[in-house]
Parts: structure tokens; C-alpha cells; sequence
């Protein structure tokens, strides 16, 4: 009975004895799970996963770098302006065969690309109408024919209908030269267009084209025209009281009815 409670006593201090190894043991491998490192026996013998008692795999090194800036076109542009100031200053500087060629070999495809652009520029044009400023505007000689040959027309039609609104100012003087060109070109406009002129004497001399002048009394400081140049003249708006300086100088007949329909009925930015 001795020997059998003496064995008993023997094993429960064996077992009391290795449960805190067995815990401590258990801790352990909690500790080295949660510092993220991975446990050799779920991860490496059973091999249950990576993500099973396992650290999560560091992302790779070129995912966690961030790519270079892409350099702007203005910057790649700027780069190859200066390549080239730089092939030419060396080829001028130091004349050397291998210089001249690098130069020259530069020059060509920068050449090539500006080709390029062009006849691309011009198949976008083509397939685009809405860009093609053309088709408002034409180059070609027909087309610039009928173009201007419309324009004439629009032009003529406004021009008779304008006296009803506008009416011209005219100053000159006897002593301009100048004066002696221009009033029988406005004389012919202004009659075959049916439009009044004011013609008024800068020096109080008479006008062989406009005999029913008058002498300038101030009336073209309080109208704001400046200076005393002469020929000069001037549209008068009679509803909202304002004045348009048409020009100044000698001005041919197509002149004085191109600037008069443009001042009148065209927007600015419109023919060009």
C-alpha cells in the first residue's frame, strides 16, 4: 500500500510539474506569432499556409517605390532647343566633320518631326470643318474670288441703306495737297452711295469737291477727334450721338466702304 501511494504521489508532481512548461511553452509561440514573425511548426511542418499563424508577406521593393515624374512636353521641347543650340555652337566653334554631321543628322529629324505635324495639322483640318478657318476665310483664288465677290455685294447693299443712320465728317484744308487727291474720291463714294458729308475747312479755305463747306469753330475738339491731321474722316452715328474715325490720310474707294462695313456691320476678330 506504501509502494502504490508512493507512485501515486510521484505522478501527480510529475504532472503538476509540466504544466507550467507546457503553458509557458504556449505563450511563447503566442509571442512569436503576435511579433509577426512565423511559428516553424504550423507554417513550416504542417504548412497550413501563409496566412494561417503566419506573417503576411512584405509588399516587393518596386511596388513600394513611387515612379519618376514624367517629364511635361514644354520640358521635352525646351530640352531638345537647347541640344540643338548646343550641336550648332559646337559644330560653328570646332568646324569638325563629326561635329557638322551630329548637327546636321539633329537638325534633320527635328526637320522630320515638324513635317509631320504639319501634314498631320492639315488631315485634322480636312476631317474637322469646325477648325478649318478656311471655309470662312478662303485662300484659294476661287474661292478668295467669290469670297470677295459676295463680300462686295453685302458691302454695297449696307452702304446704300446707310445714310439713313450715319452721316460723314470730312476735315481738310486748302493748303493740304493731300486734301486735292482724296475729296474727289470721297465725292464719288459718298454720291454713288447716296450718303451725307460734312465737309469742314481746317484753314478756312474753299474744297472744289464739297463747295457747301464750313470753318472749323471748334467742332472737331467737341466731337474728340485729335489732332489737326488732314484729310481726315470720321463717321457720325445720329442715334447714339458717337463718332468713328474711319481714317486719316488718302484712302482709295474700296478703302473708305471696306473700313465703313467693317466698323458698322462686323463684329471685331471676325474677318481675321
Amino acid at each position: 500500500m506504501l509502494t502504490i501511494a508512493r507512485l501515486s504521489l510521484f505522478i501527480a508532481l510529475s504532472v503538476s510539474a509540466a504544466t507550467p512548461l507546457i503553458a509557458q511553452d504556449a505563450a511563447s509561440s503566442r509571442d512569436v506569432i503576435e511579433e509577426g514573425r512565423p511559428d516553424d511548426f504550423y507554417c513550416g511542418e504542417r504548412k497550413l499556409g501563409q496566412w494561417f499563424y503566419c506573417a503576411k508577406p512584405r509588399p516587393k521593393a518596386e511596388d513600394t517605390q513611387s515612379s519618376p515624374p514624367q517629364q511635361s512636353a514644354v520640358d521635352r521641347m525646351s530640352a531638345i532647343t537647347r541640344e540643338l543650340d548646343e550641336l550648332k555652337a559646337r559644330a560653328i566653334l570646332d568646324p569638325s566633320e563629326e561635329n557638322v554631321i551630329a548637327y546636321v543628322r539633329f537638325q534633320r529629324e527635328q526637320l522630320d518631326r515638324a513635317s509631320t505635324f504639319s501634314d498631320t495639322w492639315q488631315r485634322a483640318l480636312w476631317q474637322n470643318p469646325d477648325l478649318d478657318y478656311t471655309l470662312q476665310r478662303p485662300v484659294s483664288t476661287v474661292g478668295k474670288r467669290a469670297w470677295l465677290d459676295n463680300r462686295k455685294a453685302d458691302r454695297d447693299a449696307v452702304l446704300t441703306n446707310l445714310g439713313q443712320r450715319y452721316g460723314l465728317f470730312y476735315f481738310f484744308a486748302q493748303s493740304c495737297g493731300a486734301c486735292d487727291l482724296f475729296s474727289p474720291i470721297l465725292r464719288s463714294v459718298a454720291d454713288s452711295h447716296r450718303m451725307a458729308v460734312m465737309a469742314v475747312s481746317m484753314d478756312g479755305g474753299p474744297s472744289r469737291d464739297f463747295p457747301n463747306y464750313v470753318v472749323d469753330a471748334g467742332q472737331r475738339a467737341r466731337m474728340g477727334v485729335p489732332g489737326n491731321e488732314t484729310p481726315a474722316l470720321i463717321l457720325f452715328d445720329t442715334m447714339t450721338k458717337r463718332t468713328i474715325p474711319v481714317g486719316y490720310g488718302i484712302l482709295s474707294a474700296d478703302e473708305i466702304m471696306d473700313r465703313i462695313f467693317a466698323l458698322t456691320n462686323t463684329k471685331v476678330g471676325s474677318d481675321y
